[in-house]
């Protein structure tokens, strides 16, 4: 199947006029400056662009051109640019800059391809950028989303975004070397998203190849009774998170129930918008220790009890279980403990793991139980990227993987594997070495019910294009 690329690209013009632009594309409308194009392309590396405009607007006011970032220290950058990604990494690179740029371009913003390539922190993507959006020369960038569209679309079949710029600079039309990188950009955030695309309200859904790609499932319906969307989410740090687009993506995945761990905060250290989240009831169930663990569980429906801790202080003074009764179920939201380099808490998680299954068992006795949250265990070599290396290692241990086993077992139903038996379906990923660009990941999140309410699972994934946290929310849809 062979596209029409520019009717393809026609009716994107059209379509994304009320998309949000991109940030960089904003900064150089609105300034004309190469030097904050520079940097705020710099910045938006794997930051979404709320986060890049509201650093770069930061950054700017104390260091607008070249010679006022040349005043502040590492130390200083960091602060101001943070929670962008690797963010230590970037503020090495602009605090290198001022003197990179006065000593081979007496302080100004190349405007050439190879002059660009020797600053710190700049590749060919970002070249690319800042050569078509600061200085209007005709240039092909390439991001994640230019490559994956072009590959869905089938206009060209490449691995890596190098070689789909060079693929597209044989064949894209010349006009559109520059605004491609806006367009798809903007739809590819807007619609086309990295992971379960929006292809049910897509306007070019009749002619796309759609080659590679898993499209979003919508919330099931179904005629017996309404279905509820609940989501569990280990958000590594609430307040951060809330910096980081978290009421974008709670509006995305409009759950019915949200059980978020290490929320790392006590109740009033939250901002007003979290104490009481609009729409929701909100729970919290603090560690006592002060930015330590800590769980919290916004619901639509206000719940007819609730439960914090499991009984035992051990536990319960980290603030690790909080339960919600409902009419026909409960809801427990957990943060299983980390066994620790050396496997130092490994007897402590299994007390807690063994802890929890009884409370949760006795519950189920009564009505339907759906337990979640981050179980800091992969099951399975299948849930991990690297098994053999990681056998010993806190999370997968023989140890843990076997009271998982027991846990399925004795009758609890990892929802997500009931309904999805691939391969390279992770949950979190370390921060180091790019790995979640990779996925070298590990799936320790879950969603599990007890044994007779297998027929209430309708549906479950897990959202990898959602970030903001080192993990990325896992979902299942209920009956209710």
């Amino acid at each position: 199947m062979t596209i029409d690329i520019e009717e393809f690209i026609g009716i994107l013009e059209k379509e994304v006029r009320n998309y949000q632009v991109p940030v960089v594309d904003l900064i150089a409308v609105q300034t004309k400056d190469p030097f904050k194009v520079l940097v705020a392309t710099i910045l938006s590396a794997r930051t979404k662009d709320e986060v890049t405009a509201v650093s770069s607007e930061r950054l700017f006011k104390k260091a607008g051109t070249v010679e006022e970032l040349a005043e502040l220290d590492e130390a200083t950058l960091q602060k101001l640019i943070y929670p962008v990604g690797f963010y230590k990494n970037k503020a090495r690179y602009l605090a290198a800059l001022p003197g990179k740029m006065a000593t081979d371009f007496d302080s100004k913003v190349p405007d050439s391809m190879e002059g660009l390539l020797t600053l710190p922190g700049v590749g060919r993507k970002t070249a690319n950028l800042v050569l078509a959006q600061a200085f209007g020369i005709p240039a092909i960038c390439v991001d994640t989303h230019v490559h994956r569209i072009m590959n869905i679309w089938g206009y060209v079949e490449t691995k890596k975004p190098e070689q789909t710029e060079m693929a597209l600079r044989k064949k894209l039309p010349f006009k559109y070397w520059i605004p491609v990188n806006s367009l798809l950009v903007a739809f590819g955030q807007g619609t086309c998203r990295p992971v379960a695309p929006h292809c049910d309200r897509c306007v070019l859904t009749e002619a796309c190849p759609r080659i590679g790609v898993s499209p979003r499932k919508l919330k099931a319906k179904n005629t017996k009774g309404e279905v509820l969307r609940l989501v569990s989410w280990n958000v590594n740090g609430l307040r951060a998170v809330y910096k980081k687009g978290f009421m974008e993506s709670l509006k995305e995945m409009a759950p019915d129930v949200m059980g978020l761990q290490e929320i790392k905060a006590m109740v009033e250290q939250l901002p007003d918008p979290l104490q009481k989240l609009e729409g929701y009831h909100s729970y919290f169930y603090s560690a006592e220790r002060k930015g330590y663990s800590g769980v919290a569980t916004y619901s639509r429906q206000k719940a007819e009890s609730v439960i914090r801790g499991i009984g035992d202080p051990r536990f319960d003074e980290e603030g690790r279980v909080l339960t919600l009764e409902f009419p026909t179920y409960y809801f427990i939201n957990c943060y299983f403990p980390n066994s620790k380099h050396g496997l130092s808490r490994l007897g402590f998680k299994h007390e807690f793991n063994v802890t929890l299954q009884s409370f949760a068992e006795e519950l189920a006795k009564k009505k339907s139980v759906v337990v979640c949250g981050d179980f800091n265990v992969a099951h399975k070599e299948i849930d991990l990227a690297n098994p053999k290396q990681n056998r010993k290692n806190p999370g997968f241990t023989p140890e843990e993987c076997a009271w998982m086993d027991s846990f399925t077992e004795a009758g609890w139903i990892d929802s997500f594997r009931a309904k999805n038996k691939e391969p390279e379906q992770y949950s979190w990923w370390s921060y180091r070495s790019r790995a979640r660009d990779r996925n070298i990941g590990w799936r320790i999140d879950y969603l599990c019910v007890d044994k007779k309410s297998r027929k209430r699972i309708v549906d479950a994934e897990i959202y990898q294009h959602i970030y903001g946290s080192d993990h990325c929310p896992v979902v299942l849809d209920f009956m209710k």
